[in-house]
């Protein structure tokens, strides 16, 4: 998006050199591509702030390594003079234009305060687990988020609540109930992202949640949440190709919207295809779930391929996917090993043909929006 914009910006130059528009028209195009530039990380951001995360660690590991040879009250005070360092000079650079450096120590103390509890909760021997942990780490984050209004800090508030799910999820030997609380945790920083204009952690967000229901899938009747999220995901897909700029005024996903919903109705098909198959005879149910997902594909890339190169791919990846389920279920119980090589390359030379007719038409003389 940055470099469409600097294009855009010398092209209106250009264009009031050589008269095809006035200076007050070339002001106002100017101004209107500065306000809908979309914000991105530049590389000295990324790596101001992998340098907060590695000084993070190294302090925590400092503190933890002289653990026992420093007295408790300086432990406790320099695990806070970390936290309120970070945060207070962060504030202080972001108001002094340094606003890349200020996020990295706001990181940093965001990093001392979940270290901090783990190593006071050892210090003054505070029950408690790894899960509960990580939901105050991660409270403490969001909170932190919405006061300073930190796009990353609402990322990273949201990839705790992504830890604490997989931690919970996949503790099959001590876990009493599923972590549904994670729905609540997901709609609150969803909130919490508006306020903050984190685009990114609401894109994080949906996945996570796609990431719950899979999850979810497996430890339930998987017909009984498979069939909602495909219906559901084919209704939001449809809404938001039919009605694109209210849709996406709610959401806020920067119009990929789409490529969610896509995502979405694939990864429940194929949960829905994995629980019908059978191994050994032609399974009717899975025929009609195939058959949605073919149809669903192409719908996709007819509707909204023009617009997506990031939809397109995701759709050429859900045909392969189906390409190779379909001989797997149907067709493996009759071929050798030699057959199914030859069926392989008869599936791969469809799947680069009828990519290569697609790309073409989405290459045609109607412009295209911007590829997600």
């Amino acid at each position: 998006m940055a470099g469409y914009s600097s294009r855009v910006r010398v092209d209106i130059a250009r264009w009031q050199q050589a008269g095809l528009i006035d200076a007050p028209t070339a002001d106002s195009l100017a101004r209107d591509i500065e306000a809908n530039e979309r914000k991105s990380l530049s590389f000295g951001s990324i790596l101001a702030m992998m340098a907060a995360l590695l000084f993070g660690a190294s302090i925590l590991i400092f503190v933890a390594a002289n653990w026992d040879t420093v007295p408790r009250l300086a432990r406790v005070l320099a695990l806070f003079a970390v936290i309120v360092g970070g945060y207070i000079g962060g504030a202080v650079l972001k108001t002094r234009d340094h606003a890349a450096i200020g996020e990295a120590l706001w990181i940093v103390a965001a990093a001392a305060f979940g270290g901090s509890i783990a190593l006071i909760g050892q210090m003054y021997h505070l029950s408690g687990d790894e899960a509960s942990a990580l939901v105050t780490w991660g409270t403490g984050t969001a909170l932190a988020a919405v006061m300073l209004r930190s796009n990353p800090l609402t990322v990273a508030s949201v990839g705790i609540a992504d830890a604490w799910l997989f931690l919970r999820g996949f503790d099959y030997f001590s876990r009493s109930e599923f972590p549904h609380a994670f729905v609540v945790m997901a709609t609150v920083l969803y909130a919490v992202s508006f306020w903050t204009r984190s685009q990114p952690a609401r894109h994080l967000i949906i996945l996570s949640v796609l990431s719950y229901l899979v999850l979810l899938i497996t430890n339930h009747d998987t017909l009984q949440v498979a069939i909602p999220l495909v219906i559901v995901s084919a209704l939001l897909f449809a809404a938001s190709v039919l009605a694109p700029d209210p849709v996406d005024r709610i959401v806020q996903l920067g119009g990929r919207l789409p490529l969610h919903a896509l995502l979405g109705f694939l990864t429940g098909l194929a949960m829905i295809e994995f629980e019908l198959a059978d191994e050994s005879t032609y399974n009717s149910g899975f025929a009609i779930a195939s058959v949605i997902a073919l149809a669903g594909i192409v719908a996709a890339i007819v509707l909204a391929g023009r617009e997506s190169r990031g939809l397109r791919w995701l759709a050429y990846a859900g045909f392969a996917f189906e390409l190779a389920i379909i001989y797997v279920v149907t067709l493996q119980s009759m071929l050798d090993t030699a057959g199914f090589f030859l069926a392989a390359a008869v599936l791969l030379g469809v799947l680069a043909l009828v990519i290569i007719r697609v790309e073409k038409r989405m290459k045609g003389p109607v412009a295209g929006g911007v590829a997600a």
